[in-house]
């Protein structure tokens, strides 16, 4: 007879397997690094050394995001990523938005300061995640990976003139009966909600409240540093708010969150979506994102006894937003489905201007301290891409131009966003801003795919979501179907 029948069972793997309370402390650990800037070639030795050591690794997720902000991940042998992490490629043509065909080839570097130790039971047992940054076949950045566009403008502020650019979003999302939910809506045409319930209305143990719990304890393993988790306004929308960081920092950790969101919902045989207005007839979701600036750890967006508590560089900051918030709102809301959301009947903000009081106003201004000033711009979907986001924000709300002013020094009239996909796309194409910013390449990519999925979709957006907004979104990950555009 057979010995290891006779003996009992094998063990024939042992891969990493870290307990959350573990997990928190290394994580926490890795992001105290990067936000004391760290050296990151002492970062890469430490990271590159406890690879080679800890034998229950088994593969490195090396991350990166497309044009549009789509979360790619491939998985390379941990030593053969030690032998060639210099020398990673992969097709760029067949990612959306990239290179073309007959220049294919691009680049892969490693981030070695953005690494984390994932939950084993989410995400498997042996293995790790680090973000990566697409280059292009020179080994120069690729200006359509804003991912390093973002780090890039970042240093560069820090090193001139030491300001650091911090961010805190506030990210909402859906659960719905059943897995891949969104991939089937072309077939269904609707959405099974989970719970019926409201704002903070959730039991202990019902699905809802049971996959926010999930969800919340593995942010907080990854280092997310969580504030606070609740239901939202519509039925089976939730939040889960976690604390700023550097803005890259927390751009990372926008992906990661809806990563997780995504992967829980999976398992509970369930899913987690990021579309902005998924059901009409009840609120969207939306990504508030809160921004201040800082130097020598002293927020510059706070004066006592300035308006609403703010500086006077802060409110230039918030003018210029303002002045160009119809040609970056394509950045802002980059899908068809994104204009069902701006609808101040639903508590969105489609209004251009500042308040510290109506929430329908794009800019609110929250009440804060010397610690906790800020502006928090309200008119932003989950699904944009979050490295362009914070590299658009950033950009416009110090370079744009201001506005002219009324004699009283007062806006003449109150504006509005764009009501639908094809007047922002307008907008974005004539702006000089946008091309200042983004450059001419990346921002004509990026109408280009913006068109591709509007064409795809009806015109006017009605009183019903349709089926192309789902079908047709760049987070809704159905390869057979992008075969249509």
């Amino acid at each position: 007879m057979n010995e290891t029948m006779t003996s009992g069972p094998t063990i024939l793997r042992n891969f990493l397997e870290i307990p959350y309370d573990r997990l928190e402390e290394m994580n926490l650990e890795a992001k105290r690094q990067r936000i004391d800037r760290v050296d990151s070639g002492q970062i890469e030795e430490q990271r590159r050394k406890y690879l080679a050591e800890e034998k229950r690794i088994k593969a490195v997720t090396v991350c990166f995001s497309d044009l549009e902000g789509r979360f790619h991940m491939l998985d390379y042998d941990k030593k053969f990523l030690l032998r060639s992490a210099d020398n990673l490629t992969f097709d760029g043509s067949s990612i959306r938005g990239f290179s073309e065909i007959d220049q294919s080839d691009l680049k892969l570097t490693v981030d070695w300061t953005a690494f984390y130790w994932m939950p084993a039971d989410i995400f498997g047992p042996g293995k790790v995640i680090v973000f990566g940054e697409v280059q292009g076949q020179d080994g120069s950045p690729y200006s359509a990976d804003f991912r390093s566009r973002l780090r890039l403008h970042l240093e560069k502020l820090y090193n001139e003139k030491g300001l650091r650019f911090q961010t805190s979003p506030e990210i909402e999302g859906f659960l719905f009966k059943g897995q891949d939910a969104e991939r089937a809506y072309y077939e269904r045409g609707e959405f099974d909600l989970i719970s019926t319930g409201g704002y903070f209305h959730s039991l202990p143990q019902d699905p809802l409240r049971q996959f926010m719990d999930h969800a919340a304890e593995a942010q907080r393993a990854l280092g997310l540093a969580n504030e606070k988790d609740h239901p939202e306004v519509a039925p089976s929308q939730f939040e889960m708010n976690f604390s700023y960081s550097d803005a890259l920092i927390t751009a990372d950790q926008i992906q990661l969150y809806k990563l997780i969101c995504r992967q829980v919902a999976q398992r509970l045989g369930l899913s987690a979506s990021f579309l902005p207005k998924p059901i009409a007839g009840i609120n969207g979701s939306g990504m508030h994102s809160n921004m201040s600036l800082s130097k020598n750890g002293n927020n510059l967006f706070y004066e006592k006894g300035g308006q609403d508590s703010l500086s006077a560089a802060a409110w230039d900051f918030v003018e210029r937003l303002l002045n160009s918030a119809s040609e970056i709102c394509l950045v802002m809301n980059s899908s068809v489905n994104a204009y069902r959301r701006l609808d101040p009947n639903f508590e969105a903000p489609n209004q251009i201007k500042a308040s510290a009081t109506n929430r329908a106003a794009m800019i609110r201004v929250p009440l804060g301290n010397e610690q906790s000033a800020r502006i928090e711009m309200r008119s932003v979907a989950p699904d944009a891409n979050p490295y362009m986001l914070f590299y658009t924000l950033l950009r416009a709300g110090l370079e744009g131009e201001l506005p002219e002013q009324s004699d009283d020094g007062k806006r003449t009239r109150t504006r509005f966003l764009p009501g639908n996909i094809y007047d922002a796309m307008r907008q974005f194409k004539s702006s000089n801003l946008v091309a200042q910013i983004l450059g001419e390449d990346s921002r004509d990519k990026y109408l280009a795919l913006k068109q591709a999925s509007a064409d795809r979709c009806p015109r006017e957006l009605g009183t019903m979501v349709k089926r192309e907004e789902v079908m047709f979104h760049h987070e809704v990950t159905n390869q057979m179907l992008w075969k249509m555009f």
